[in-house]
């Protein structure tokens, strides 16, 4: 039982390091990104969206980014986010590879709406 509670505890530093790691990596000069007209682009299913999001960002699903990528505009910049940065990563390197040249990870959305009142 002693070292269920070992591994647990390295379990919880190690994902309380992480997203400490991402909250401060995140701030490299998105809230300005946003600010020059960047489009948050929200890549939660729409339930986890409704439960709460960034004012005026955008959801496209993951699970459907390869189809709804038509309805965004290729010159534009776009800001991933999602629940903990994972799809949002993959949902970046997708429009890449569809030719959108200025897409970035904001990570997890709750994050990035803290930067963002910050400013």
């Amino acid at each position: 039982m002693k070292k269920l509670y070992i591994i647990g505890g390295i379990l919880l530093l190690i994902y309380t390091s992480y997203r400490i790691y991402r909250f401060a990596k995140l701030d490299e000069g998105l809230a300005g990104k946003i600010e020059n007209g960047a489009v948050i682009l929200d890549v939660r299913t729409e339930k986890e969206f409704e439960m709460g999001h960034i004012k005026g960002s955008t959801n496209i699903s993951l699970g459907s980014i390869r189809e709804r990528y038509i309805e965004l505009d290729s010159t534009k910049t776009y800001i991933t986010v999602c629940s903990h940065g994972l799809r949002s990563v993959k949902v970046e390197s997708i429009l890449k590879e569809k030719g959108f040249k200025n897409v970035f990870n904001g990570g997890a959305w709750s994050d990035l709406e803290k930067i963002i009142i910050q400013k």
